[in-house]
C-alpha cells in the first residue's frame, strides 16, 4: 500500500480547538479513493483529465447524495494535449505490462519461500513470515489486476465521453475502490493480525455529516494511508479526496481508477501544488473528505532532524525549537493544508493519529514485527469551522499546536521499537 503527501511551506504553533464528533455516514454505498496529476481531474481511457468537480456530482450519486455540480466549483480548464495523452497512454502500457509479469513471478516467490522456510517454521512453530509476505504481495498484485480490468470494463460499457458518462464513471470507480481496499484489508487481517481500535469510537448511528471534512493525518508506518482511507469509506461512509504522491501513478490500478475521482498527484504537472491542492478543496460538500497528510512523507528520526535544520536555515528560531521538542511526529509543511482551508472554509478539520504501524518503518522491520503482536490504535478529533482561526498566520500556529497534541497521544503509545528521536 502506497503513501499521499502535501504540499510545504514553514509555520509555527498554537492550540486545538474543542474536539467534536465525527459523524458516520450512511454505508449504503462502499466508496473508495482518490488521487490525478496536475489539477485534481478525472480521466478518459486515453488519459484525458477532466476536472475534479465533475467527478464529485458521480460520488455524491453513488453514495446516495445530490448529484449536482459543487457551487462555486472552479473554471473547467482544458483537457491536456496529444502529447500528454500518448505519455499517459505509454506509461500505462509499461505498468501494466510489467503488473502481468510480476503476477506468476510472485505466484513462485509464494512456492519457493514456502518450501525453503517450512522446516524452520515447522519446528520452530514460527510465523512463516517469508510465505506471509510473498502470499502478500501476490494478492496485492492480483487485486491490482482486477481493479485495471474492471477499470477497462466501465469503460467499454460506458464509453460515451459526455459529461453524465463520466459522472457515472466516476460513481462505478468508487465502488471498485472501496472493494479493492476492503480485500487488501481482510487479506492485512488474515496473514499479519492486524486489529484496528478507534478512539473515540465512531458514532453508532449511521448519518452523513451536515459539512465537508478536511482530514489530516499522521504519517507514519507502512500502509497508513491506504488504511485510513480505507476506514473513511466503509466505516465513516465518508468519500475521501485525496493528495497523493506522483509516484503512485506507477501503480496501474491507481493510476486509471484515481484518475476518475477527486483527487490531486504531487508534484502538479503546471501551476503550484498549493494551486492544485486548493482547486480540489473547492467545493467540497457534506460527505466529502479531504485527505492530506502536512508531515509531507513518513516520520524517521533523519527527516525529523532535516526538517528542523530547514526551519533553522529559513531564519524560524522559535518554530526550529518547538519542532525539536516533537519526537514521534514531523512538524507539519503548512502550505498545502492552509490553501485548503483557504478554499474551504466551511469545512470542519479532523486530526487523525495513530500508534502500530509506525514500527514497521522499513523491511527489517516488517520482517521482526509481523505478524503484529498489538492493536493498531488510531485517536481522532474534530474541530468545527467556527473554531479556526482566520488568519493564515495563525492557522500556522494553530496547526502546529495540533501537530504538538498528536505528539504527546503518540508517546503515551508509543512501544521501546518506535521510531523516535
Amino acid at each position: 500500500m502506497k503513501r499521499p503527501v502535501t504540499g510545504g511551506r514553514a509555520e509555527r504553533a498554537g492550540r486545538g480547538g474543542p474536539a467534536a464528533s465525527l459523524p458516520r455516514a450512511s454505508r449504503e454505498a462502499e466508496r473508495v479513493l482518490p488521487g490525478e496529476a496536475v489539477r485534481p481531474a478525472d480521466t478518459t481511457a486515453a488519459g484525458e483529465a477532466i476536472p475534479a468537480q465533475a467527478a464529485r456530482p458521480a460520488a455524491r450519486a453513488a453514495s446516495g447524495g445530490p448529484a449536482h455540480p459543487a457551487p462555486g466549483a472552479g473554471p473547467v480548464r482544458p483537457s491536456p494535449g496529444l502529447g500528454s495523452a500518448l505519455v499517459t497512454a505509454g506509461r500505462r502500457t509499461v505498468t501494466t505490462v510489467l503488473l502481468i509479469a510480476l503476477i506468476p513471478v510472485a505466484a513462485a516467490l509464494v512456492v519457493a519461500v514456502s518450501v525453503l522456510s517450512a522446516p524452520v517454521s515447522l519446528v520452530a512453530r514460527g510465523p512463516w513470515r517469508p510465505t506471509r509476505m510473498a502470499c502478500f504481495l501476490l494478492v496485492y498484485l492480483v487485486v491490482d489486476l482486477a481493479g485495471l480490468l474492471a477499470a477497462s470494463v466501465l469503460f467499454l460499457r460506458d464509453p460515451l465521453g459526455g459529461p453524465a458518462a463520466r459522472n457515472r464513471r466516476a460513481a462505478e470507480a468508487f465502488g471498485v475502490l472501496a472493494r479493492l481496499l476492503a480485500v487488501l484489508r481482510r487479506v492485512a487481517e488474515r496473514l499479519f493480525g492486524l486489529r484496528v481500535e478507534v478512539t473515540p469510537a465512531l458514532p453508532a448511528a449511521a448519518r452523513t455529516p451536515d459539512v465537508p471534512l478536511v482530514v489530516l493525518g499522521r504519517h507514519a508506518g507502512l500502509g497508513d494511508s491506504f488504511l485510513l482511507l480505507q476506514m473513511l469509506l466503509t466505516e465513516a461512509g465518508l468519500l475521501p479526496h485525496t493528495v497523493l504522491k506522483g509516484v503512485l501513478r506507477a501503480d496501474p490500478c491507481l493510476d486509471v481508477l484515481l484518475g476518475r475521482v477527486p483527487h490531486c498527484f504531487l508534484p502538479p504537472a503546471h501551476g503550484t501544488a498549493e494551486d492544485a491542492i486548493a482547486a480540489l478543496a473547492t467545493g467540497l460538500r457534506p460527505r466529502d473528505a479531504l485527505v492530506i497528510f502536512p508531515e509531507g512523507g513518513n516520520f524517521t528520526p533523519r527527516r525529523h532532524r532535516r526538517a528542523v535544520a530547514r526551519l533553522r536555515r529559513l531564519g524560524q528560531y522559535r518554530r526550529a525549537a518547538r519542532a525539536a521538542r516533537l519526537h514521534y511526529v514531523l512538524p507539519p509543511r503548512d502550505a498545502g493544508s492552509l490553501a485548503v482551508l483557504a478554499a474551504a472554509p466551511t469545512a470542519d478539520v479532523v486530526f487523525v493519529a495513530h500508534a502500530g504501524l509506525d514500527v514497521i518503518a522499513s523491511p527489517r522491520a516488517a520482517w521482526t514485527f509481523l505478524p503484529f503482536r498489538r492493536p493498531v490504535l488510531v485517536h481522532w478529533w474534530r474541530i468545527p469551522a467556527a473554531d479556526i482561526p482566520r488568519s493564515d498566520e495563525a492557522r500556522s500556529e494553530w496547526l502546529l499546536g495540533q501537530w504538538e497534541r498528536m505528539d504527546r497521544w503518540t508517546a503515551e503509545q508509543a512501544v521501546a521499537a518506535t521510531p523516535h528521536v
